[in-house]
């Protein structure tokens, strides 16, 4: 049995940290959370009973085994180089250990072997990043991937509960056609609209979560030829995220071999009536744990090339049931 923290535990993700640790039966003698100080006091309910949100300090750290980190890179980078110090096992949602060569960087369907027996910190990917991986690393595994050219469709969950709630707000008042003046967080207008990732732009143009997506794929699957092109988008959508996939192989793999990789790969399930003309949707996939994928199709302007469409709930596989998972691996290599 652990003593488990979860940072960040009022927040879209650590809501749904609580609820996966829960059903998922995690080995916990005794759960803390803790948030801002301004959710300081707030009462939180894990397996029926209550448990009093605190702020976090070093005093409180004491007698933890295992942290869950999803309060964000400013936090990370503060207080999970204290919480290693002490011995405890962390898995980091946040970007800010990503990229660190020493830290694994880990989806346990994919590359569980990179948590190592002296690891006390996991990062946990970029939630863009997760969601193709599982579809596109099962075929990396066969057939080599040499490029992936990735258009995504992202949720408002992957900007905060409080990016939820404004989506909600701003959609009752455009068709209530009156004005939505409590924008804080979505620097352009959201509802019955998109625009481009509103993560910062590099000197080419890039927003910051598409080079994650490159940077977090080479690093996961190891191997730093593969090439990524991602254009992320953010759509008026609650917590699940789409992306299409234009993927280029080494040589020549057919639909059909493509379909036969997917059947079988942990975490994914195929969902589709082509007759219908009906893949996943956000709305098919909000709530469930694994990721869904359809509509695999040979491109017909280039060469050894497959599309694919890829869905999955960016809270639960994309955030809190991958972070569980990592932390589920650490009993395996507990000494």
């Amino acid at each position: 049995m652990n003593n488990v923290a979860i940072v960040g535990a009022t927040g879209a993700v650590g809501k749904e940290l609580l609820s996966v640790l829960e059903r998922r039966n995690f080995p916990i003698r005794e759960l803390h959370c803790f948030a801002s100080a301004r959710s300081s006091g707030r009462q939180l309910f894990f397996r029926n009973k209550p448990v009093t949100v605190k702020p976090l300090s070093d005093e409180a750290l004491q007698g933890i085994d295992i942290a869950i980190f999803s309060a964000g890179s400013k936090v990370s980078r503060e207080w999970v180089p204290k919480a290693v110090s002490r011995g405890i096992r962390v898995v980091d949602n946040s970007s800010a250990f990503r990229m660190e060569p020493s830290v694994p960087l880990i989806i346990p369907e994919i590359n569980s072997h990179a948590l190592k027996e002296h690891s006390l910190l996991a990062a946990s990917p970029n939630c863009s990043a997760t969601i193709m991986l599982m579809a596109a690393a099962p075929l990396h595994r066969h057939f080599k991937i040499k490029r992936i050219v990735a258009a995504t469709y992202q949720a408002a969950s992957g900007a905060g509960f409080q990016a939820m709630k404004e989506l909600q707000a701003e959609t009752l008042a455009h068709l209530q056609n009156r004005p939505f003046l409590e924008r804080t967080v979505m620097p352009h207008p959201y509802a019955f609209n998109l625009f481009p990732h509103n993560s910062p732009l590099n000197a080419e143009g890039y927003a910051e979560e598409e080079i994650k997506m490159l940077e977090e794929t080479r690093k996961i699957l190891e191997d730093d030829q593969i090439w990524v092109n991602a254009t992320c988008v953010r759509v008026p959508v609650l917590r699940a995220h789409a992306e299409a996939l234009n993927i280029t192989f080494d040589g020549p793999v057919s639909v059909a071999e493509a379909y036969s990789v997917l059947k079988n790969a942990p975490g994914l399930c195929i969902m589709e009536d082509r007759q219908n003309n009906r893949f996943p949707m956000p709305s098919d996939v909000s709530g469930q744990d694994n990721v869904f994928c359809g509509r695999l199709r040979k491109d017909p302007s280039f060469p050894n090339t497959l599309d694919l469409w890829v869905v999955g709930d960016q809270l639960l596989k994309g955030a809190a049931l991958n972070a569980v998972q990592i932390a589920e691996l650490y009993p395996v290599y507990a000494k």
